[in-house]
């Protein structure tokens, strides 16, 4: 007898919930991690090693981490050193937005530094200051190399919240997994959970490429 598929499961009013989570968390913690991101690229390039060392020790040690085990760090280990619990929003918030920070930080530097060293020469031999030359000259062209890698980090970023469920907090994942408990019915809940992501998802995709081939034109 062959698996009788109940698509009846997936008809829960929670979804919705569990969607509005999701691109909060989404849109909250890629705004949030591109001002850190900006912040300490701007700082990466500056000349100044007491400044530089720390920043680079951050971004490194989120980029070549797990984001799973900095969700879970913020959530169960951060409350024994600071001695105050934090609620699972606020951790699982905390470690995405820094694990952004960091990758936006390594778009930022990648994208001024992109800039042929002959610009730099010939704004400096015009008398312009570091402020004149990275506001009329750099920025402008860098801006413009930055916004495919970000935009496609911001997809990555959609993606990592699917991470939120370890910590109970309520987006897709979570209340898959919650509703998979009660049903035993992985199947239907799991696909309709990925038709979800993809429908949130595949808008983003399209935008990157198209941001990509803007860029390479």
């Amino acid at each position: 007898m062959g698996y009788q598929y109940d698509f009846g499961v997936v008809l829960k009013s929670a979804w919705f919930e569990a969607v509005l989570m999701t691109l909060t968390y989404a849109v909250g913690t890629v705004v949030g991690g591109l001002l850190i991101g900006v912040l300490c690229g701007v700082a990466l390039l500056l000349p100044y090693r007491w400044i530089t060392i720390p920043i680079n020790v951050y971004v490194q040690f989120f980029r070549c981490t797990p984001l799973l085990i900095q969700i879970v760090w913020f959530f169960y280990a951060l409350p024994i050193v600071i001695n105050f619990n934090l609620p699972a929003w606020a951790a699982a918030g905390l470690g995405l937005t820094l694990y952004m920070g960091s990758f936006c930080a390594e778009i930022f530097r990648a994208g001024v530094m992109s800039i042929d060293k002959g610009q730099w020469q010939a704004a400096r031999a015009l008398g312009m200051t570091y402020l004149q030359l990275m506001r009329r000259i750099i920025l402008p062209q860098a801006t413009r190399r930055m916004v495919p890698p970000f935009v496609n980090q911001s997809v990555l970023q959609l993606k990592n919240t699917s991470l939120l469920y370890v910590v109970a907090v309520p987006d897709i994942m979570y209340v898959s997994s919650q509703i998979t408990s009660s049903t035993y019915r992985p199947l239907e809940v799991y696909t309709f959970a990925a038709i979800l992501y993809f429908l949130l998802l595949y808008p983003m995709t399209q935008l990157a490429r198209r941001l990509e081939t803007r860029v390479d034109g």
